[in-house]
C-alpha cells in the first residue's frame, strides 16, 4: 500500500445497535465501526471491579462474539478512571471457612470466564484507560496488544495482599514479558506506569490521555480493515508464544502463507497496491 493509501473499512454489514446495558450488568457493548466490538466494562463506582454480574455478562458477551458474522476486531476497555481494579475483594474474602476445595471450585470457573476473549480468533486490543491490577491487567494480558496512558498505574500485586497469583498470571505474565521481569513484578507487586511498562514490553503504546480513545479505536479499525483470514492465522501462529521451534514455524507457515495466497483477497490486495488505493477485503 502507498504511504497515503488509507485503509479503508471492512466490508461488512452496517453497524448495529449495541445490546442494551440493562440485559448485561455493568458491561457496554458498543459497535463504533464496521467489524469492530468494544466491551466497556462499566462499574465505574468500584473501579470496575469484577463483580459477579460484570462476570456473568463478559461471559455472555464474549460467547456471542464467538459467532458474531464480520467481527473483525475486538477493544476493551474500562468507564471512568480506572480499568480494572481486578477481583472484587468482598466475593474473594467473603466466605473465609470455606474450604481449599471450595475455594478452588470457585475459582477456575472465575479465571475461565474471564480469560475466555483468548478464545476469540479476531485480534483483541486492551486499551488501559487507567488503573489495571491484578486479576484486570492478567485480562488485558490474554488481549493480543495492550495500550496505555501515560499515568495508568498496572500491576499485579497479589503477594502484598497475602495470596498468590491468580487468573493464569503465573503463565501470561513471562510470556508477555519474560521470566525475569515477571518475576519482579509479580514477587514484589510493585506497580508501573506509562514509559517503564512501554520499556518492560508490558504494553506497545502509551497513547496521550487526551486522544487516548480515538487512538485506540483507529488501531482496532486499522486492523479490522486487514485481510481477516490472514489475521486470524497470524494471531493462531502467535498463540501462547509462537511456534515450538524454527521448523514447526517453517511448516505452518508453508501451510498457511499458501491458504491465503489462494483468496480472492491476496488479489484484491496487490490491485490495490497498483491502484495506489486502499483495499476493501471481504473474507474471500
Amino acid at each position: 500500500m502507498s504511504a497515503d493509501a488509507t485503509p479503508a473499512a471492512p466490508a461488512t454489514t452496517p453497524a448495529t445497535t449495541p445490546e442494551p446495558v440493562s440485559e448485561l450488568p455493568h458491561l457496554r457493548v458498543e459497535r463504533p465501526a464496521p467489524g469492530v466490538v468494544r466491551l466497556v466494562l462499566d462499574n465505574p463506582e468500584q473501579r470496575n471491579a469484577m463483580s459477579e454480574e460484570m462476570t456473568s455478562s463478559w461471559v455472555r458477551a464474549v460467547e456471542a462474539l464467538r459467532s458474531e458474522p464480520g467481527l473483525r476486531a475486538v477493544l476493551v476497555t474500562g468507564e471512568g478512571s480506572a480499568f480494572c481494579s481486578g477481583g472484587n475483594t468482598s466475593w474473594i474474602a467473603g466466605d473465609p471457612d470455606f474450604s481449599v476445595d471450595q475455594l478452588r471450585d470457585r475459582m477456575l470457573p472465575f479465571y475461565r470466564a474471564w480469560l475466555s476473549i483468548r478464545q476469540l480468533e479476531v485480534p483483541t486490543i486492551a486499551a488501559i484507560n487507567g488503573a489495571a491490577i491484578g486479576a484486570g491487567l492478567c485480562m488485558a494480558l490474554a488481549c493480543d496488544l495492550r495500550f496505555t496512558t501515560p499515568t495508568a498505574k498496572l500491576g499485579v500485586p497479589f503477594v502484598t495482599l497475602g495470596m498468590h497469583p491468580g487468573m493464569a498470571g503465573t503463565y501470561l505474565l513471562p510470556e508477555v514479558v519474560g521470566p525475569a521481569i515477571a518475576r519482579d513484578l509479580l514477587l514484589t507487586g510493585r506497580l508501573v506506569a506509562g514509559e517503564e511498562a512501554l520499556r518492560l514490553g508490558l504494553v506497545s503504546r502509551v497513547i496521550p490521555a487526551e486522544t487516548f480513545a480515538e487512538e485506540s479505536l483507529a488501531a482496532a479499525v486499522g486492523i479490522a480493515a486487514t485481510a481477516p483470514i490472514p489475521s486470524k492465522l497470524t494471531k493462531l501462529a502467535l498463540r501462547d508464544g509462537g511456534h515450538a521451534d524454527f521448523e514447526s514455524a517453517l511448516q505452518w507457515e508453508a501451510l498457511a502463507q499458501p491458504i491465503t495466497m489462494a483468496t480472492e483477497d491476496l488479489q484484491e490486495g496487490i490491485a490495490a497496491i497498483q491502484a495506489k488505493r486502499a483495499p476493501r477485503f471481504t473474507g474471500r
